[in-house]
């Protein structure tokens, strides 16, 4: 069984981040978390979780297909917050449901950076499964 905490971020790819910036920092209140130029990745919080900004230009957004749009997806992935974090007990109960969970990984989410797990749904959306922060990292 998998205990979901609650929404950690969600991820948007974005064809104008100027635009986005403004919509979500001036219009909504979200203020920037961590900006990481090199992939193409705006990180801006939303009270306790995050909204990342994945530029379809960018690295990433290279990676995701066509652009946000009638045939384009916009959100990349959501990633739900669980508590407690055991990766092989995780990866086995998805796979006894049918699922193919990733490989764990260390990613940044609204804690800190952590373990985390990706899969898919069966609609071919990608979950992220977020475990706590690094004891070493700051906690929000």
């Amino acid at each position: 069984m998998i205990r979901i905490l609650e929404i950690d971020h969600v991820v948007l790819r974005v064809i104008n981040l100027d635009k986005m910036l403004r919509f979500y920092c001036e219009g909504l209140g979200c203020s920037l978390e961590r900006q990481q130029d090199e992939l193409g990745l705006v990180q801006l919080r939303a009270g306790r979780s995050l909204i990342d900004l994945v530029p379809v230009a960018g690295m990433l957004g290279r990676a995701g297909g066509s652009p946000p749009g009638a045939e384009g997806r916009n959100l990349d992935h959501f990633c739900l917050r669980v508590e407690p974090f055991d990766a092989d007990a995780i990866s086995t109960h998805l796979r006894d449901n049918g699922a193919l969970p990733g490989n764990v990984e260390r990613r940044y989410g609204a804690e800190g950076e952590g373990p985390s797990i990706y899969v898919t749904d069966p609609d071919g959306n990608t979950v992220e499964l977020k475990g706590p922060p690094d004891s070493h990292a700051h906690s929000r």
